[in-house]
């Protein structure tokens, strides 16, 4: 018997096979600077999250994906489950989660999450997964299945997914949509001019479609998209992109700065400062967004129990 193949992530830093120290980008070990410090997780709700997590056999991408603000969130009892495995069939080169070849789905998953999502007592939970482009439906069934789980275990729950594109097709994401969460997210990362870098495989304009789709499919859902800086972006980039997805009927949006997982990942070209989240926070509030979370250290789903009031208030 053969022994089981090894999953092995390759260098995101030069995606095209260029040098991956490039001119005008930050050294791995540069200092980072004092407003990107955060305290070391640790607190007693955290370390029982993470046993319940462990114990359920689950997976969550504030551990996979680094988030700097897991020991925030979990220590206010929210977090975001990732289902379909921990391993991707895409390799973006900011992204942390393990790429290569997926193993089998578990049909049970959806029932894990559910009874983790009622141990917890949460009030909103996020639910977000790999790229399974390895399955005939990209892996809406699994989001469909682990909606309704969550709504028989813990109906007081508001539900978020933070779903691939599904490679732009419309049958799964109506699958999705059919099965009623409150939010449905899908981030576009990062402006158009820097996708071949850092989301080969994807498209800013198809991503839109998507958000555009999910909003006339079902006009009570609410639509959420995240961007990144740090990448090389420009402001003037930065806003037009928010623009798109504001025509693309996109309510709440956040934005947040890239920090490199590692030597392997793409490099930070700068780290904004705050005084310029707090002017794109102004901004997008201009173009029409319901709710922007725009901030150093904001991730798609940094305190995502208060948007659904937002919308919910405004659509009474």
């Amino acid at each position: 018997m053969s022994a089981p193949s090894k999953h092995v992530t390759r260098s995101r830093a030069r995606p095209g096979g260029g040098a991956a120290k490039v001119d005008g980008t930050l050294d791995f070990r540069e200092r980072k600077p004092p407003w990107l410090k955060v305290k070391a997780p640790g607190g007693p709700v955290y370390r029982n999250l993470k046993h319940l997590m462990r114990s359920q056999g689950l997976h969550t991408v504030c551990e996979e994906a680094n988030c700097p603000n897991i020991g925030e969130c979990w220590e206010r009892g929210t977090a975001t489950f990732m289902i379909l495995g921990d391993v991707c069939t895409r390799r973006c080169g900011f992204c942390n989660v393990k790429s290569g070849v997926p193993g089998l789905v578990d049909r049970a998953e959806p029932f894990r999450v559910a009874n983790a999502v009622r141990q917890m007592g949460l009030r909103h939970c996020v639910v977000t997964s790999v790229d399974r482009d390895d399955l005939p439906d990209y892996g809406a069934g699994a989001f469909v299945g682990t909606i309704r789980a969550i709504r028989e275990r813990a109906p007081a729950c508001a539900v978020e997914v933070l779903t691939p594109d599904f490679r732009g097709q419309e049958m799964p994401l109506a699958r999705v949509i059919d099965a009623r969460p409150d939010v449905f997210n899908h981030n576009v990362e990062t402006v158009p001019r820097l996708y071949p870098l850092a989301r080969r495989g994807s498209e800013f304009l198809r991503s839109c479609r998507v958000l555009l789709n999910a909003s006339r499919m079902d006009s009570g859902v609410i639509t959420k998209s995240g961007l990144m800086v740090g990448l090389g972006e420009t402001m003037d980039e930065l806003l037009a992109a928010l623009e798109q997805l504001r025509e693309h009927e996109v309510q709440v949006v956040t934005i947040g700065q890239y920090l490199r997982p590692s030597r392997d990942h793409l490099p930070v070209v700068r780290y904004w400062e705050p005084e310029e989240f707090s002017e794109i926070e102004r901004a997008a509030y201009g173009m029409g967004f319901e709710s922007v979370a725009s901030g150093a250290l904001v991730r798609s789903s940094y305190h995502a129990d208060e948007q659904v009031p937002v919308r919910r208030s405004s659509a009474a």
